[in-house]
């Protein structure tokens, strides 16, 4: 990947689980791309990006809760390891499932 897209490919994507509640996960972009599907009707087209996603600090993710001017608790801070999990099917997602970017540190 090049280095100028690397700062832009890191993501939050929202996904339900089996118990139908919503779970975010963070995520590398490697590419995107399309796939078209042509029906009787004509082609569809579907955006897709191919994500390596990461794996949790612990068991859980490990969340940090901060306040501004004691305002309500928000949380702005998780922690990931820098290691991915193997590819799936699910490294395949529709864009229109990408929450936001993030940004990434060292610690």
């Amino acid at each position: 990947m090049s280095s100028r897209h690397v700062k832009s490919s890191f993501i939050l994507v929202n996904f339900i689980t089996h118990d139908d509640k919503v779970d975010c996960y963070a995520g590398q972009v490697q590419y995107f791309f399309k796939h078209i599907v042509d029906f009787e009707d004509g082609p569809i087209e579907h955006n897709l990006a191919y994500v390596r996603w990461y794996k949790p600090a612990e068991t859980s993710k490990v969340r940090y809760y901060f306040s501004i001017d004691d305002d309500e608790e928000t949380c702005n801070v998780e922690l990931w390891k820098n290691e991915f999990y193997s590819y799936g099917h699910d490294s395949i997602i529709s864009v229109q499932n990408i929450l936001c970017r993030f940004d990434t540190c060292k610690m």
